[in-house]
Order: C-alpha cells, then structure tokens, then sequence
C-alpha cells in the first residue's frame, strides 16, 4: 500500500510540474529585435493551454501562400482580458503584428490582431513584450 500512495504522490507531482515546464518565456522563444507584421486569412485556432495557436495563410513576394503560426496568452488569461473565444474565425482576415521566432521559422508571437472592420485584440500574454503602435 506505501507503494501505490508513493507512486501516486510521483505521479500527481509530475503532472503539476508539467504544464509549469511548458511555459517559455518570451526572450526564450522570440526575437524581440525581430518585429514582424503580416496580413492574411486565419486558417486554424486552437484555443487550448498552455497558449492559444493561430495560424495564417499570407501570401509572400511571390504570391505563394505561406502560413505563420502564431502563440497567444493562455486562454484564461485572455478571457479575462476580455476576449472571448470565438473572436478569430477561420475565414477571417487579420493583420497580426509581433516578434519572429528565435529559429527562424514561421513563428511568431501574436502580439496584437488587427480585424478588417478595425478592431484590435493584444492576443499575448501580460509579461510578453507588446508591439509599437
């Protein structure tokens, strides 16, 4: 019985420190001398922890479509914010401006989006670095 209650307290302890270890900060993940701003289509979100993902389809200098990706706050956070869930829609275009991913992929941190109709939404989380105006 000591047994099962020592592998239960291990196992209940790695689960609480895992979503700890997923969390990166941004200096980590994102190039804060790197600014990017791209205009496309939303092509996914998924709007789950640690962070929300969204994806945009933006056609380069070439006119082939190339899609970013782009971390948000966690959904609670954002919520709070005053965001709610369903405020990007597949289908809907976005101006997304944030920071390039430290490797150099088609990543980015989704600091602010920007709506056709002119809304803003700051989509990062609260210790994030946030873009210019």
């Amino acid at each position: 019985m000591k047994t099962l209650r020592a592998a239960c307290a291990a196992l209940l302890a790695a689960l609480a420190v895992a979503p700890v270890m997923a969390h990166h900060s941004f200096a980590s993940e994102y190039d804060r001398t790197k600014p990017i701003a791209v205009t496309g289509i939303v092509r996914k979100v998924e709007w789950r922890n640690p962070h929300i993902w969204f994806y945009v389809d933006v056609k380069d200098a070439q006119g082939r479509v190339v899609t970013w990706g782009f971390s948000g706050g966690p959904p609670s956070f954002l919520q709070r914010q005053g965001i709610p869930r369903d405020v990007m829609k597949v289908g809907d275009m976005v101006k997304v401006d944030g920071f390039r991913a430290r490797d150099g992929s088609n990543n980015a941190s989704g600091g602010r989006v920007t709506f056709a109709d002119g809304r803003s939404v700051f989509t990062a989380s609260a210790e994030d670095v946030r873009p210019a105006n």
